[in-house]
C-alpha cells in the first residue's frame, strides 16, 4: 500500500499565484457580472456586444474624466460631457461646414479642448478653491448650461450647415461582425479609447506631474504645506478631463452626430455616474471595465424584439441600485473622506440673539415684516393676471420643493439629484387618486406624500452604506427611471392621471377651479410644510440630523442612532416633494412626464442652494429667483438667468441669497446692539477683551453675556467670541 505524500508547499505557492491573478484582473470583475447578466437575460450576437463595448468605450472617456475631477477637487463635474462639447462642435463643424481637412480639424477640437479646460479651472472652478463643494458642485450645472448654450451658438458661425449629421470618417474601411456592420468611425474609436485609457495611466503613474496630481489627490492641504503647486495642478486636471470629454463627444459624433438640445443624454450621464460608483470612485481599471458593461448591456436590450427606451432606464436604475448595495466603500483618504468638512461649511440660519430679540425695535421690525410679507402673499392673486397666478401659485409649490432638499441636504447632508422624481410620483398618485378614484384633494395629497416617503426611503436606504456620489447617482437614476418609465404612458395609462384633470372640490365644498383659488391652496399648503419644517429643526430628530451632518463618528459616540434619523429625514422629504408633485400636477391639470426629468431636478436642486441649503427662508428666496426669472423674464434673459446668472449668484454669493438676507438683518442688529450698548458674542467674531474693572481688581472681567462684572472668564478668551453655528 503506498501512500501519495501532499506538496504543501506547492500547494501554496499555486494558492499565493492564484490570489494574485485575482488581484490583477480584479478590475474585470464588474465587465464579467454584467456581460453574464447579458448573456442570460438579454442574449445577443457578436456583432451587438462589440457594438457595445465600443459605445461604453465612449462613456468610459466621460467617467475616467468625472472620476479625475471628484479626486482632485472633490467634486461631482456635471459639465463634464459639456466640456467636450464646445470643441467637439468646433471641430464638427470645420469639417461639416468648411471642408477643412478631418486631422486638421481634429488637432484644432483637440487645442481648444486643452485652452477650454485651462480657462474653466482659472476662469471659475479657482474661484471655489475655499468654498464647500456642495457649492461648486452646482457651479458646475450651472458651468454645464454655459458650455451648452456655447455650443449650440457655434453652428450660426458657420451658418448652421452641417450640424446635426455625422462626420465622415477620414479613411475607407469597414467590416461585419454578425450582424452588425462597422465603419471606419468605429475603428477610430477601437483605436483611440484604448490608446486614450494607457496614455492616461502611463501619465499618472510614471511622469512627476501624474504623481503630484495623484498625492495631490489624497491630502491637497498637506500637499500644499511641501510646496506642491496644488492651483497649477487643478489645471492639468481640468484640461485632461476636457480632452477625454473631447474625444467622447467627438467620437460620438462619428456614430450618432451632433444633435442639438442633446450634447450629453441624461443616460450616458448615468451610465458614467453609476460606473465611477461602481469603480470606487478612485480605480480607473474598474471605472472602464464598468462603463463598457454598461454600454454592453444597453446595446443588447436595444437589440431585444419589442424592446423600448423605457425598459433600458429601468435596468440601468436597477443595475445602479444592486451596483451600490454590493460594490465596497472606495479607499479613505482624500477620495473617501472629506464629507464631514463639506458639510460643516453649509450654513444654517442662526436665529435672533436672546439679546436683543426683546427689544422694542427688533419686536417692532419683525411683526412689520411679518405682516408685510403676509399681506404680500395674500393679495398677490388681487393685483395679477389670472395667467401671472398660475405662475405664481408654481414658485409657491417650487418652494415646497426646495423645503425637502433643506431636510435632507441641508440639515442631514444627503445629496439629492432625483428630487423631481419623487415629486412625480407624488402627482402621479394624487393625480390619479382625484380623476379615476374620485378622492377628496386633501386625502389625495396624504396618500402621495406617504408614497414618496416610501420611495424616498427605499431608494435612499442603499446609499447610506457608502459615502460619497452614492446617493446622488441613485437619486438620478430614479429621476430617469421614473420619468422614463414610471411615467410612460404606454406602458401605464390605465393607471395614470390623463392629460387633462380637473380640480375637484377642496372637502367637497370649497371650489378650487380658478386659479386664484387654487393659488390660496398652495400657499396653505406652504405655510404647513414651513411650519413642519420648523417643528423639525427645534426637535431632537433636528438637532441629530445637524450632528450627523457635521461629525458622524461624534454622534455615534454618544449613542445616537444616526442611520435611523436619516432615514427619518428620506421619509421627511419625500413625503414633502410627493405633496408637492400632487399640487403641482392639479396646478397644471395634468401629468407631463418631461417634467420631471433628470434635468428638472438637477434644477431644483440649484435653486435651493441658491437660496441657501441650510435656511427654510432660503429654500423660498431660491425658489422666487429661478422659477421666477423662468416664470416672469423673456425667454431671451432666461439663459442668463439660469446658467451664467447661477454662476454669477454663487461668486458673488456664495452661501446663498438666503445667507445675503441674513448678514443683512444681522448688520442692523450690530447697529441696534451698539446703540443700546449690549454686548452680543453671537454677532462680533472678533469681540475684544474687555478692560478689567479697577474697582473689582485685576482678576476680575465683565461678564461677555450680561454685561456685568464677576463672570470667571474674558469675553476674548478662545472662542469667546465665536458665532453660533449657521
Amino acid at each position: 500500500m503506498s501512500v501519495q505524500v501532499v506538496d504543501q508547499p506547492a500547494i501554496r505557492r499555486i494558492r499565493t499565484g492564484i490570489e494574485a491573478a485575482a488581484r490583477r484582473l480584479g478590475f474585470l470583475a464588474p465587465l464579467a457580472v454584467l456581460v453574464v447578466l447579458q448573456q442570460v437575460l438579454w442574449p445577443a450576437p457578436a456583432g451587438v456586444v462589440l457594438n457595445g463595448a465600443i459605445v461604453g468605450g465612449r462613456v468610459a472617456l466621460v467617467a475616467l474624466g468625472i472620476a479625475l475631477v471628484y479626486r482632485a477637487n472633490r467634486v461631482v463635474n456635471f459639465a463634464q460631457g459639456d466640456l467636450g462639447a464646445v470643441p467637439a462642435a468646433l471641430a464638427v463643424m470645420l469639417i461639416a461646414a468648411t471642408g477643412v481637412n478631418y486631422y486638421v480639424s481634429f488637432l484644432t477640437g483637440l487645442a481648444a479642448a486643452v485652452v477650454l479646460g485651462i480657462l474653466v479651472e482659472i476662469l471659475v472652478i479657482r474661484r471655489f478653491f475655499r468654498a464647500p463643494r456642495l457649492i461648486l458642485m452646482v457651479a458646475t450645472i450651472g458651468l454645464s448650461q454655459l458650455l451648452t448654450g456655447a455650443a449650440l451658438f457655434l453652428p450660426r458661425l458657420f451658418r448652421g450647415e452641417g450640424f446635426g449629421e455625422r462626420i465622415a470618417p477620414p479613411f475607407e474601411l469597414s467590416f461585419t461582425v454578425a450582424p452588425t456592420r462597422f465603419n471606419a468611425n468605429d475603428v477610430l474609436t477601437l483605436i483611440l479609447v484604448p490608446a486614450a485609457l494607457v496614455a492616461l495611466a502611463l501619465f499618472l503613474r510614471r511622469s512627476s506631474i501624474g504623481v503630484a496630481i495623484r498625492g495631490a489627490a489624497e491630502r491637497a492641504d498637506r500637499a500644499a504645506m511641501l510646496g506642491v503647486p496644488v492651483k497649477r495642478l487643478h489645471t492639468v486636471v481640468w484640461a485632461i478631463a476636457s480632452v477625454l470629454a473631447f474625444l467622447a463627444m467627438f467620437l460620438r459624433a462619428g456614430s450618432v452626430g451632433m444633435p442639438i438640445g442633446s450634447v450629453l443624454p441624461a443616460t450616458i450621464l448615468v451610465q458614467a455616474l453609476a460606473a465611477v460608483v461602481i469603480g470606487r470612485m478612485d480605480r480607473f481599471a474598474s471605472i472602464t471595465a464598468a462603463a463598457v458593461g454598461l454600454g454592453i448591456v444597453d446595446q443588447c436590450m436595444t437589440f431585444q424584439p419589442g424592446n423600448r427606451p423605457a425598459f433600458n432606464d429601468a435596468a440601468l436604475f436597477v443595475i445602479v441600485l444592486v451596483g451600490v448595495l454590493v460594490a465596497r466603500p472606495g479607499a479613505r483618504g482624500r477620495a473617501g473622506a472629506g464629507d464631514t468638512s463639506t458639510w460643516q461649511a453649509v450654513a444654517d440660519v442662526r436665529p435672533v440673539p436672546r439679546e436683543l430679540a426683546g427689544l422694542p425695535e427688533v419686536r417692532a421690525a419683525r411683526l412689520v415684516l411679518g405682516v408685510a410679507l403676509a399681506a404680500g402673499a395674500l393679495t398677490l392673486p388681487l393685483w395679477l393676471p389670472e395667467a401671472r397666478v398660475n405662475l405664481a401659485a408654481g414658485i409657491v409649490v417650487f418652494a415646497v420643493v426646495g423645503l425637502s432638499l433643506v431636510v435632507l441636504t441641508g440639515w442631514a447632508g444627503q445629496v439629492s439629484l432625483g428630487q423631481m422624481a419623487f415629486v412625480g410620483l407624488g402627482a402621479a398618485v394624487a393625480g390619479s387618486l382625484t380623476s379615476r378614484r374620485g378622492w377628496d384633494l386633501v386625502l389625495a395629497l396624504g396618500a402621495a406624500g406617504a408614497a414618496g416617503a416610501v420611495a424616498a426611503v427605499v431608494v435612499g436606504w442603499p446609499a447610506l452604506r457608502r459615502r460619497g456620489l452614492a446617493l446622488a447617482v441613485t437619486t438620478l437614476g430614479f429621476a430617469l427611471f421614473t420619468s422614463s418609465y414610471l411615467l410612460n404612458r404606454s406602458l401605464f395609462d390605465s393607471l395614470l392621471p390623463g392629460l387633462r384633470i380637473e380640480r375637484p372640490a377642496l372637502l367637497g365644498r370649497v371650489d378650487i377651479s380658478s386659479e386664484r383659488a387654487f393659488y390660496y391652496v398652495c400657499l396653505a399648503a406652504l405655510g404647513l410644510a414651513v411650519a413642519a419644517v420648523r417643528g423639525v429643526r427645534r426637535s431632537r430628530t433636528g438637532r441629530v440630523l445637524i450632528a450627523a451632518r457635521d461629525n458622524e463618528a461624534a454622534a455615534r459616540s454618544y449613542g445616537v442612532d444616526t442611520t435611523a434619523a436619516t432615514l427619518g429625514a428620506f421619509a421627511i422629504s419625500g413625503f414633502i416633494a410627493a405633496v408637492a408633485g400632487g399640487l403641482l400636477v392639479h396646478l397644471q391639470t395634468g401629468l407631463t412626464a418631461s417634467f420631471y426629468e433628470p434635468a428638472a431636478s438637477l434644477g431644483a436642486f440649484s435653486m435651493t442652494v441658491i437660496g441657501g441649503l441650510g435656511s427654510v427662508p432660503g429654500a423660498l428666496l431660491g425658489a422666487a429667483y429661478v422659477r421666477g426669472a423662468w416664470a416672469f423674464l423673456p425667454p431671451e434673459w432666461q439663459f442668463l438667468a439660469t446658467g451664467a446668472g447661477l454662476l454669477l449668484v454663487l461668486m458673488v454669493l456664495p452661501g446663498g441669497l438666503g445667507a445675503a438676507l441674513f448678514d443683512v438683518r444681522d448688520g442692523l442688529l450690530r447697529r441696534v446692539a451698539r446703540r443700546r450698548g449690549v454686548h452680543v458674542p453671537s454677532l462680533v467674531a472678533d469681540s475684544r477683551t474687555p478692560e478689567p474693572d479697577a474697582a473689582a481688581g485685576p482678576d476680575r472681567t465683565v461678564d461677555p453675556e450680561a454685561g456685568a462684572p464677576g463672570a470667571p472668564a474674558a469675553a476674548g478668551a478662545p472662542g469667546a467670541g465665536a458665532g453660533t453655528a449657521r
